[in-house]
């Protein structure tokens, strides 16, 4: 909706009240506004909807929260909530195959979720009245009308149970399981939201059905549209849609459960297959709409903050264990937060332990600093703006908030952070994080109990009455993202000798996207040196001679930004998101990054150990043992080449030897701005950011001339690879193909569409629709075509994730499919779907400013134009049947794919 202050001054306040009232639909009335959302209820049934308009977006989103979680479900129920968003998808009779539907509407991005509260479905799609009625009917319909069909339980169940399986591979979230369920010993927040496997392998359909029409109704649910809308075009659409769905004749049912106060220290113990030790705790709190749970919010963050919190000062830093993360759950009831710490096979966990449960012991009576504090509240104060600032992002995280009981929590919970002191977080340590409120370790007899009592849930009607909000965010313009506006809008040149693209428009919260590239040595001089260059890279941000890393993370957290700094073997990019008036100050950090590194030693030694430790647990990961083989197969390069995969094994063997010299010579020795490419997209100065590129990275000489390293295509024997993973519920399978194919080629675009069809349309692609929809043999399964820019060296590939059981069916299956696309070719419905598709998502791509800011920088290195992706979308209009089928089986031949499959096969019973 248009601003409404310039439609005010334009009207006056009584003509505008008038034409408002005569546009507003009668069975719709306004609740409230804040800060640039407006909520309405519809009269007759009682659903809630959220409008938050932004005319700069391309996009619209269409969230339905419904408040029904895994809190929600019964005796035999478990994974229920979760069962039935599966189950959502199948259909109903106005949309009967609704991944089609989302495909053939080049929907930029669909899911649904399930978590302790509530459970959601959202698109969000290209701006378009007719996208937005379309989006609108398949949410009233599929809310009271969706199949919920036993034979769509046949299959789906396997579906849901292949994905609890794929959960119980990884001991970290199986140890999580255990706290909560060992921690909660009556409330439903005990229970993991997968569920237990013999309630999802044994729901009867009846009892599906039932928790579908007790549930999903308008009067349990609150829709959310966000994005270019017209407020009032878009309250007649949900009018339209929503209004016909009746209200349900049934009340719906309130959780009474109360968890009792924990009255001593609780233990969960795992043993299982792993190859990292891990130890965690968690603590009961108050629910998230309870004035303290800011401040423990706060305190979680402070404690395992990277590189400044406690834990991971005396944990991580100390060399006592590799990683520490903490979640406080903001829950609808009182809730929890948790603690997570690794520990190598090396390292003692006795002595991780005892440091771990010290510090937190210890904040009773040496709590944490000012200092602490404002940096935790200044992390979170900017990871919740930069969420407002991304109308799409916010779109998704109100279900978070919705769940709590009112969509306004948001604005307040943001409030209550800004309020937070050093006292309170002080006070919540000593009030909560109380031994005997901890779950852990073993039980502790007391004579004197010292428990944490929790307070009761705040009535959240009393808590946002009145409340008004901020000013609404400044909206960004309305940009049409055609090929001929943003080429037209790109402004290229030099800034010293570093070449950059500026794309200029004004931005919801005037965000700015850059993205730098430092492109050094060549194939003859990096020989050797993979694992320096990575290491390079990531110790970029651990320090300079000005800053240490803690001050940097500080600076940019102060500045609104967030700043990536990663690499590769020939390359460092560095991507930053930030707002206008900061950009110029950002760039001089970054570039203090780039060019004044220091590599302290300490900071070096804990990057090691935490590599080692990610490559462990990779040692018996299905997923990443088989992916290797694969990669390691497709790319036989000299293990002195540094494209060269090196194995599991040979990665930590080189870590272990890899020295500080040699990370600080690479540095002096390949860093440099010769050949540095800029993008810079939003809301910005362009005089300012080309004077900050020009004294940064373009007047930086580079030591060495750099020349791409070439991609080359091997033809590879077909292998048929299996990798055994003992103690695994799930099993991974990738199948590889090499191509003599640059995207430039001619009939690149006709295999794209093909593998489109095939495997790479999500849901309703072929391979999906057999080995999902139908047989529910995997979670995920697709396919790829990849190809590169300058050398014809591409690849063709397929993956699933499935049971070890299943093994035989899922081969057969793909088999099958692969060699009917090949023979009968896709039909002419395919391929008009899969043009409309892939022009739709390559549309939405165009109006995300982060994607373009990549892109634009990558189209600098290839000396590209937009006029190269109208020319390819051209072809791709023009693309015939007769196109598609003959590029494919010119490139896909089956019996020269490689196989590779990671899994405990030997539990499978043979027949």
């Amino acid at each position: 909706m248009k601003n409404l202050i310039s439609i005010v001054l334009l009207l006056g306040f009584m003509p505008f009240t008038t034409v408002v009232m005569a546009q507003m639909p009668s069975n719709i009335e306004k609740i409230t506004s804040v800060e640039g959302i407006t909520e309405y209820r519809l009269k007759n049934n009682g659903l809630k909807v959220l409008l938050f308009p932004d005319a700069s977006k391309q996009t619209i989103t269409v969230n339905v929260t419904y408040t029904v979680g895994s809190r929600h479900e019964g005796y035999g129920e478990t994974g229920m909530a979760h069962l039935l968003e599966h189950m959502v998808f199948k259909g109903s009779p106005k949309h009967k195959d609704i991944p089609a539907e989302f495909k053939a509407k080049g929907v930029k991005n669909f899911n649904g979720s399930t978590f302790l509260d509530r459970t959601n479905y959202f698109e969000t799609f290209i701006a378009t009245a007719e996208n937005l009625d379309w989006a609108l009917d398949l949410e009233s319909d599929r809310m009271v009308n969706s199949y919920i069909a036993k034979k769509d339980l046949e299959t789906e169940f396997s579906v849901v149970r292949n994905e609890f399986e794929s959960g119980e591979n990884n001991p970290v979230n199986v140890l999580w399981e255990r706290v909560m369920s060992t921690a909660y010993l009556w409330h439903n927040y005990g229970k993991s939201t997968i569920g237990n496997r013999s309630d999802i392998e044994n729901v009867p359909i009846e009892n599906l059905q039932a928790f579908y029409r007790k549930f999903y109704q308008p009067d349990n649910a609150i829709l959310v549209v966000a994005g270019k809308i017209d407020e009032m075009s878009a309250l007649k659409a949900i009018d339209k849609a929503f209004t016909p769905v009746p209200k349900p004749t049934r009340a719906l049912p309130q959780t009474w459960s109360t968890e009792p106060t924990q009255d001593g220290e609780r233990n969960a113990l795992l043993k299982r297959v792993g190859d990292v030790q891990v130890v965690s705790c968690g603590y009961h709190v108050p629910a998230g709409t309870h004035p303290d749970f800011a401040a423990i919010q706060v305190l979680t963050d402070a404690l395992t903050s990277n590189p400044s919190g406690k834990l991971y000062k005396n944990l991580v830093s100390a060399n006592k264990a590799t990683s520490i993360w903490g979640w406080a759950m903001q829950c609808h009831d009182p809730g929890f937060v948790y603690f997570n710490v690794d520990v190598r096979k090396e390292q003692s966990l006795d002595s991780a332990k005892m440091i771990f449960l010290k510090t937190l012991d210890d904040l009773a009576t040496v709590p944490l600093s000012e200092e602490d504090v404002k940096r935790a509240k200044t992390q979170d104060l900017k990871q919740m703006e930069e969420s407002y600032r991304n109308t799409e992002q916010t779109g998704y995280l109100l279900s978070e908030y919705i769940a709590l009981g009112d969509w306004r929590t948001f604005f307040i919970s943001r409030d209550n952070i800004e309020k937070v002191t050093a006292k309170d977080v002080e006070r919540v340590a000593k009030a909560y994080f109380k031994p005997s409120n901890r779950t852990i370790g073993t039980f502790i007899p007391e004579t004197k109990p010292d428990r944490a009592e929790i307070p009761a849930t705040p009535e959240v009607s009393a808590l946002v009455d009145g409340y008004k909000g901020r000013a609404v965010m400044s909206e960004g313009e309305v940009f049409d993202a055609t090929f001929e506006n943003i080429e037209a809008r790109t402004k290229k040149g030099m800034a010293g000798t570093a070449k950059y693209a500026f794309l200029k428009k004004t931005t919801r919260g005037n965000t700015v996207n850059a993205h730098i590239t430092l492109r050094f040595g060549d194939v003859k001089s990096l020989e050797n040196k993979r694992l320096v260059a990575q290491t390079v890279a990531m110790m970029l941000k651990k320090g300079t001679s000005k800053h240490t890393e803690t001050q940097l993370k500080d600076a940019f957290d102060e500045l609104k930004a967030s700043v990536d700094v990663y690499g590769e073997q020939d390359h460092v990019d560095v991507s930053i998101e930030t707002v206008k008036e900061n950009l110029s100050k950002v760039l001089a950090l970054v570039n203090e990054i780039l060019r004044e590194p220091t590599f302290p030693s300490k900071e070096f030694e804990e990057l090691r150990q935490q590599s080692l430790a990610q490559s462990e647990q990779q040692l018996s990961d299905p997923q990443a043992l088989a992916q290797l083989a694969m990669v390691r197969h497709m790319n036989p390069y000299a293990k002195t080449d540094v494209r060269y995969t090196p194995t599991i094994e040979e990665d930590m063997a080189q870590t272990k030897a890899l020295t500080l010299v040699e990370v600080k010579k690479f540095y002096k020795d390949f860093y440099g701005g010769t050949d540095a490419t800029v993008s810079v997209v939003g809301d910005f100065d362009e005089a300012i950011a080309k004077v900050a590129i020009t004294e940064g990275v373009g007047s930086w000489k580079s030591p060495k001339v750099y020349s791409r390293l070439v991609r080359k295509f091997t033809e590879v024997a077909a292998s048929n690879e299996v990798i055994k993973t003992p103690d695994k519920a799930n099993a991974m399978f990738f199948a590889g193909l090499n191509l003599p194919i640059s995207d430039g080629d001619a009939d690149y675009a006709a295999t794209f569409v093909g593998n489109y069809v095939l495997g790479g349309g999500g849901l309703s692609s072929r391979l999906a629709n057999r080995i999902r929809q139908k047989e529910g043999i995997s979670y995920g399964v697709g396919s790829w075509v990849s190809a590169d820019a300058f050398d014809k060296a591409g690849s063709f590939g397929s993956y699933a994730i499935y049971a070890p059981e299943n093994g035989e069916r899922l081969e057969k299956a793909f088999k099958e499919e692969l060699d009917k696309i090949l023979k009968q070719g896709i039909t002419k419905e395919e391929l008009e779907a899969a043009k409309t598709g892939i022009a739709q998502e390559r549309l939405g791509n165009r109006t995300d400013d982060r994607y373009m800011t990549d892109k634009l920088n990558r189209y600098i290195f290839l000396n590209r134009t937009m006029k190269w992706d109208s020319a390819y979308e051209d072809q791709l209009k023009k693309l015939t049947l007769e196109d598609v089928n003959k590029a494919l089986n010119k490139y896909i031949v089956p019996n020269k794919l490689s196989l590779f499959k990671a899994g405990d096969f030997d539990k499978v019973k043979k027949p």
